[in-house]
């Protein structure tokens, strides 16, 4: 008896040890999602998010890759942003990157295959063997150091009003970030347009396109081969708001996307055969501007102070915290 009771005594300290390790990892909805959230309580997860699984869609082979949180963002960040910039940008990204997979597994149904693409439709992921054939010597240096940003914003997210943010970001902005209403229509209180004039330092921060005028035309839907382009404007970061060609509006959004245009600040110049858009900045220009962060870096400043300039009225919590209080 003596024995039994011993036993029962040693299983139920097991069991209080145990539980306040096992945390349920629910996330609600965000402003800019209509997708209620996931209500699978298989997901069990260490506070940290250790044991957080990202399930990812590799596109080319159409099969689901499975990685810890952290490794998943690990592999994002090198993937997104040059190994070479400065720490605290590299962290701001970290802090970004894994705040965009908690806002998306948020929302992601527990029958979904997977969470994520491995593409710029979510956020451009490569395996360790891609990174490798893409760094061949460096891997070891560029690993250890995004593998420290990574580590130093560990379990860290960005919060608007209690809940992830939809940490949207882009490779160069034209001097100003954009407006998320005036590139997707609904406004996000925390994607508004701030200045970024880092940005100059960017090796794509101009660009041109040239095309012939039927090109244009053609990936325009245009009936006619002739283009006649008029009446641009712009929204308040200085992006092509609205343009008419032969007589129809497009959003500069529009002719960005259907022309390939690096940017939707642009410039169209004409000659005789061809027409040329000429560019500033890269990317839709809503949220982060990276090659801001770099810049922000450089003169000083923490990826705290980053993060809090590209998207306003955020907090940085601690995803312990965030899950303890849902």
């Amino acid at each position: 008896m003596q024995k039994q009771s011993m036993m029962i005594a040693m299983i139920l300290v097991a069991v209080i040890v145990m539980i306040p390790t096992m945390i349920v990892l629910p996330f609600h909805d965000t402003p800019t999602e209509a997708a209620p959230p996931s209500n699978d309580t298989n997901e069990q997860t260490q506070a940290n998010g250790e044991s957080v699984t990202v399930k990812i869609k590799r596109t080319e082979s159409e099969q689901i890759d499975e990685l810890p949180l952290d490794q998943y963002v690990t592999q994002v960040v090198a993937s997104e942003i040059p190994a070479e910039f400065e720490m605290e940008a590299l962290k701001a990204q970290a802090l970004a990157a894994r705040t965009y997979i908690a806002n998306k597994m948020a929302h992601t149904e527990s029958d979904q295959a997977f969470h994520v693409k491995d593409t710029v439709d979510d956020q451009v992921f490569h395996s360790e063997n891609e990174l490798r054939d893409m760094w061949g010597v460096d891997y070891s240096d560029h690993m250890q150091k995004i593998e420290s940003a990574v580590q130093a914003t560990e379990g860290e997210i960005i919060t608007y009003d209690g809940e992830p943010i939809t940490a949207a970001f882009f490779s160069t902005s034209n001097g100003f970030t954009e407006n998320a209403e005036d590139y997707w229509q609904n406004e996000i209180p925390y994607l508004k347009s701030v200045s970024s004039p880092w940005d100059e330092a960017s090796p794509v921060f101009n660009d041109q396109a040239i095309f012939t005028y039927a090109e244009v035309a053609q990936n325009l839907g245009l009936q006619e081969s002739m283009v006649n382009i008029s009446d641009l404007t712009r929204t308040e970061s200085g992006r092509v708001d609205t343009v008419t060609i032969n007589d129809e509006t497009f959003s500069g959004r529009e002719v960005r996307e259907q022309l390939g245009l690096r940017s939707n600040d642009f410039e169209v110049e004409t000659t005789a055969e061809h027409i040329i858009f000429k560019t500033n900045g890269y990317g839709h220009g809503v949220g982060m501007s990276q090659y801001g962060a770099n810049g922000m870096a450089k003169e000083g400043s923490t990826y705290k102070e980053i993060v809090h300039h590209y998207y306003q009225g955020v907090s940085v919590e601690p995803l312990q915290t965030f899950v303890a209080t849902k």
